[in-house]
């Protein structure tokens, strides 16, 4: 059973022995997470929306902080050029000596990108500028779509989760992210139109899965930025899960100041305010996305 809040001592922010700003590399720290754990293959789980500033940034951060204080061990692949889940799990720009782009173009294997933070259990393969231009760098390149696939092919033992959280759009970038992941999560913004953009990205999904990835799974949507106070926010959160019903999680992500200014500080929410409205609604979706991965293994178990 999930805390209704995070445990004091996962979320512990000890620095000790760490860097200034309480990150570490995690040269040491993986290879012994790695060992630890056998060789379990992870669930990868790409948290994508062809729109920007719908929350996939801070659901990655939060959401892997929620499954970190929870036990599970969990890696954040920063895909986005911006650098944001970098920036909000704590890694400086100093730290990010090898990054996610040269994982992409083969010159760094995962573990050797792989920067510890502050969580323990937690750690991150951060981003650079030089993301920006691997669009255009990799655009004439072999089996283009598979290079993440590749590189983290029987790279991460000891994981439960890697969750990648994707630059807007459709780029090549997010492709690879969708190619190589298990599973995709939806952030979804409580606004105008946004079932016609769920709708366009689930045709989208689907495309992939016929020609790119077959195994590639809708894990859910979930739905941010939500205002109970705001008839809209209400009105669309109904329309969606009358259309996608079960695929829409239960719990919802409150707009919430504590939520905005967590990253400011290098902190996911669930440090920087453990009990705020938003770090409570990211510890309960750790939970359901786990209850929910639970009865699919009981239901797959009675089948076979």
């Amino acid at each position: 059973m999930l805390p209704d809040t995070p445990n004091d001592t996962a979320l512990a922010a000890d620095t000790s022995g760490g860097t200034a700003d309480g990150a570490a590399p995690a040269s040491t720290s993986a290879s012994t997470l790695a060992e630890d754990a056998g060789k379990a293959t992870p669930k990868i789980i790409a948290i994508s929306n062809q729109k920007g500033g719908v929350g996939k940034t801070t659901t990655a951060i939060n959401l892997a902080t929620g499954l970190a204080a929870v036990g599970k061990r969990v890696c954040v692949i920063d895909l986005d050029p911006q650098g944001n889940a970098s920036t909000g799990l704590g890694i400086s720009k100093e730290l990010r000596v090898v990054t996610s782009y040269d994982v992409l173009v083969g010159e760094a294997t995962p573990m050797a990108a792989m920067v510890a933070t502050r969580i323990p259990g937690l750690m991150v393969i951060p981003a650079s500028v030089d993301l920006s231009g691997a669009e255009i760098e990799l655009v004439g390149a072999e089996k283009r779509e598979y290079l993440l696939r590749e590189a983290l092919h029987d790279a991460l033992p000891g994981f439960d989760y890697v969750l990648i959280d994707c630059p807007p759009g459709l780029g090549l970038l997010s492709l690879n992210a969708l190619v190589a992941a298990t599973a995709v999560l939806v952030p979804l913004q409580c606004e105008f139109l946004a079932l016609e953009g769920l709708s366009h990205l689930i045709q989208t999904l689907e495309r992939i899965r016929k020609v790119l990835n077959p195994s590639l799974e809708l894990l859910g949507v979930v739905l941010t930025m939500f205002d109970r106070r705001n008839i809209l926010s209400k009105s669309v959160a109904a329309d969606v899960r009358a259309y996608f019903g079960d695929q829409v999680y239960e719990t919802v992500i409150p707009r919430n100041v504590r939520v905005s200014e967590a990253p400011s500080h290098g902190l996911p929410v669930l440090l920087y305010d453990r009990h705020c409205a938003g770090a409570r609604a990211y510890i309960n979706l750790a939970r359901e996305i786990l209850r929910r991965e639970s009865r699919g293994a009981s239901a797959r178990k009675g089948q076979g």
